[in-house]
């Protein structure tokens, strides 16, 4: 795990990938608890019955928002950022979900720095993010995510 405590500490990753979280196993309980947090109950993420005959891929997958939800946990496996006031997921600029993350799938974060900007005292972090399928050639999403960070 990589301690950043200033401005300065993370703009030595400019450019560079600053790590990869562990796996972590998408269950279909989580899947079960993200459809009734979002209101989105779509029988191919909950119905496992109906998925095995009528699912292209034979089983439920997990909500591709699921999966993008598990950016801040995974991340601060890779991270452990300190010496703040307050961090702010502040956007998307792309993403691209790339392949259904079947139930039972194990997945993990890698992360790049692509830019870093000091905007008065506030750290505008742009990161390229994918999030891996274990033993899957093609990984779950890709995109770029905006974080503002505020060190004391």
């Amino acid at each position: 795990m990589i301690k950043i405590s200033s401005h300065e500490e993370f703009e030595q990753y400019l450019g560079k990938e600053i790590g990869t979280s562990e796996y972590h196993k998408i269950t279909q309980d989580q899947i079960n608890l993200f459809a009734d947090a979002t209101l989105d109950h779509q029988w191919i993420h909950i119905d496992t019955k109906r998925a095995e005959t009528e699912s292209p891929f034979k089983n439920t997958i997990a909500h591709g928002y699921l999966t993008l939800s598990l950016v801040p946990y995974l991340w601060k496996q890779i991270t452990e950022i300190t010496n703040l006031k307050m961090e702010i997921n502040y956007g998307i600029e792309k993403l691209k979900f790339n392949q259904a993350v079947i139930v039972d799938s194990e997945v993990r974060l890698t992360v790049k720095l692509a830019s870093i900007l000091n905007l008065r005292g506030v750290t505008k972090c742009t990161l390229d993010v994918e999030l891996e399928i274990k033993d899957s050639k093609k990984s779950a999403f890709n995109g770029t995510l905006v974080f503002l960070y505020h060190f004391m």
